[in-house]
Parts: structure tokens; sequence; C-alpha cells
């Protein structure tokens, strides 16, 4: 199938994203892409006016009744995508932390490989924002549990920047993990035999909102998500 005709879906969860998703959809409007480009954000009860900003674009606009957090918002997304037969899929988070202009790596790297899912990592060229000390500390130990139960070596485990073709939109539609879902969806996702690569990227700080991990709640998010790489490791 030519690239003009494949079916590129960005799915962009949005929770109180009012000051910077209108820049983040100005942009990706704007790009001169090779594929049938439509944009989805799912609006996860934001309480800000980010509806009111979103509604004027030409874009689908997913509204969740209730807050799923980060997971289900996604699931919803890639529910979306696999329903209406989108060849590609690429999370973008609404903060402005992923700029547009390098969704072309992302894609560039699947044309040339064909992997599953391509992610856009801070790690490998180390460019741009690369996050604080404690999180990148993190995210190494991340990669390196990751590491013993997958034997992949994925630097950046927690990026949000993420592409999945048609076979990978279809297990995330139907089984995603809620709350933190990107190391824990990756192991499940090796698991199953995807092809997983990663891609340098150049990414920003966070232009708005207020991230979900609070340095109190940190430790409890690596004490939960360790768990839950682990029951991904072993369940059947």
């Amino acid at each position: 199938m030519p690239l003009n005709e494949k079916k590129l879906l960005i799915i962009i969860p949005c929770f109180n994203e009012e000051v910077s998703i209108a820049q983040l959809l100005t942009e990706l409007l704007s790009l001169k892409l090779p594929y049938r480009l439509c944009i989805a954000v799912v609006n996860d009860c934001s309480t800000d006016n980010s509806l009111s900003v979103i509604q004027p674009f030409n874009i689908v606009v997913l509204n969740l009744p209730v807050n799923l957090g980060i997971g289900g918002a996604m699931q919803t997304g890639y529910k979306y995508a696999s329903r209406h037969n989108y060849d590609l899929a690429v999370q973008m988070d609404g903060d402005g932390q992923h700029p547009p202009s390098q969704l072309a790596k992302l894609l560039d790297h699947y044309k040339k490989t064909n992997a599953n899912i391509v992610i856009g990592s801070r790690f490998i060229s180390k460019e741009g924002f690369q996050s604080s000390f404690l999180r990148r500390s993190g995210i190494a130990y991340f990669h390196r549990l990751n590491q013993l139960f997958t034997g992949k070596r994925i630097l950046d485990i927690t990026s949000g920047f993420r592409l999945f073709d048609e076979k990978a939109i279809r297990i995330a539609a139907n089984s995603y993990p809620d709350e933190y879902p990107e190391p824990e969806s990756l192991v499940a996702f090796a698991k199953a035999g995807l092809t997983i690569d990663e891609i340098a990227v150049v990414m920003k700080e966070r232009q708005g909102g207020q991230s979900s991990i609070s340095s109190f709640s940190g430790i409890y998010y690596m004490i939960k998500v360790s768990i839950a790489m682990f029951f991904a490791y072993i369940r059947k």
C-alpha cells in the first residue's frame, strides 16, 4: 500500500492541558506527511478550559464520561484506531514535551524496519530536555528491570512518544495497563512477540499542566510499577 494511502492516527491524552494543547494541535495540523492523518484528543474529564480550546480544531474529540487516567485514555484511543482500521497510531503527550517536528523520525524508522512499536527516546543522543536527576535514576531502574524481564534494551522506558503498527494497535485496544502504563505494557508487548525499537528524538520541557507523579509519590510509583511489570511478566 502506498504511504499516502496508509491511515495514521495521532492519539493525544488530555487532562487539563489548556496552556499547551492549542500550540501542539496547530503544529501537528501544519505537518506535511505522506499519510492520511487524523488527530484524536482523548479528553479525560478535564476540569480546566481544555475542551473549549480543543473544539475549534478540525480533529476527533473523544470525551470520557469519567476520569480513567493515562492508561484508560490511551486504550480509548487505541480502540478508536482499531475500530476505524488505522494502519499506524502515534501517542503524543498533550503538554508539549513531544515536538511534532520529531514525528518524522518515528515514521522514517518504521518505514525502514517495519517494527511493531517505535519509541521516541531522550536518552540515545542525550539532546534536549533530559528530566531531573531523580527521574532519570528511576527510568534507569525501570530500564534494567525491563531488560531482566524481556531481554530488550530500552533506555527511555517511560517515554509516552510511541508509534504502534496495526498489530500493536489491536493488542493495546484489547488490553492495556491503567495509571502508568508505559513500562508495564512493554513487558506485555515483548511477551506477545512484538518488535520494539527505540529511536533518538529531542524532547522539550513540559509546556504546561502538572505531572501526575509528584516527589512524594515517587517511591510509591516505583514500587507499584515494579509489581505491575512483574505480573505482566508472569501472566499467561
